[in-house]
């Protein structure tokens, strides 16, 4: 349950800190005061849901090293901490994408990768994996998160939630203005928006977000079909992804920060709010394609 809601927690206040600075800039007052101007609203939506988007995107290495305590890798220490290297540059290459940061976080099986860039992506497991998993199984995984970057998920996830909260932003405030101006129908002195808008614009903003979140979350299950897939090509082979993705069904795994849950390899509780699909699905859906 916290994993879901902080999820959806997340894209909200994104949202809402950009809607409380264009607040006290006087945007609301702005587009309510002569009438909605849908045509400036709709600027403001896009200019609300991608700014957040994208800045969350700009930010995700770094937010995603602090969150989760990753230790980059820029000297091996160890044996294994060179073979992690070599196996991330090998599969990079085969993909074809640039040599991503390598880095280890302390926790149960898990992994990630994230970044706004295809050549400087940031590719992290945990200690629990390196421990659990052979190396077939860990290759395959690591695998999966290349399989990510190669194919732009981050960047394809940011435009899905930018929508999204364009489509949360607009609708919120249209039917906000209606709401006002049902109230306040005969009121000769309004100058601005009145506690109509403000009350529904701010529950819509939530209940709509909810709405977003689930479906960005489809999109997100859909991709990671694709990440498995993609790990079974890279690998030649899918049963080694096939095996990660059993052990991981009989292993707890972590709880990954907001930032880069969507990333990452085992996915969190919830139908309609999951980021990833049962590993059940995954493994039937590897079992049933070409690779």
């Amino acid at each position: 349950m916290k994993r879901i809601f902080l999820f959806v927690l997340t894209n909200i206040a994104v949202v809402a800190v950009l809607g409380i600075v264009a607040s006290l800039l006087g945007v609301n007052r702005y587009l309510t005061a002569n009438g909605l101007n849908l045509g400036a609203l709709l600027g403001y939506a896009l200019v609300m849901g991608f700014g957040g988007a994208i800045i969350s995107l700009l930010i995700s290495k770094p937010m995603a090293k602090w969150t989760s305590g990753v230790r980059v890798i820029d000297q091996p220490q160890n044996a294994d901490e060179a073979w992690i290297v070599d196996t991330v540059r090998k599969l990079a290459d085969k993909a074809g994408i640039g040599m991503p940061e390598v880095g280890i976080f302390e926790g149960d099986p898990n992994a990630f990768a994230t970044g706004a860039f295809r050549d400087s992506a940031l590719v992290a497991v945990s200690t629990g994996l390196l421990q659990n998993m052979t190396h077939e199984e860990i290759e395959a995984v690591i695998a999966h998160e290349v399989a990510h970057v190669a194919n732009g998920d981050m960047v394809t996830m940011t435009l899905i939630q930018g929508v999204m909260n364009t489509f949360v932003v607009f609708l919120s405030r249209v039917i906000g203005y209606a709401v006002d101006s049902f109230l306040r129908k005969g009121d000769d002195e309004r100058s601005g928006p009145g506690i109509g808008y403000m009350v529904t614009t701010i529950v819509l903003d939530i209940v709509l977000g909810f709405a977003a979140a689930i479906v960005v979350a489809w999109f997100s299950r859909q991709r990671e079909f694709r990440a498995d897939a993609g790990a079974a090509q890279l690998m030649g082979r899918k049963q080694p992804m096939i095996n990660a993705l059993a052990r991981l069904g009989g292993v707890h795994t972590a709880e990954l920060p907001k930032s880069v849950a969507a990333m990452g390899i085992a996915g969190g509780i919830g139908q309609l709010f999951s980021t990833h699909p049962p590993i059940e699905e995954r493994i039937a859906a590897l079992q049933s394609s070409q690779h």
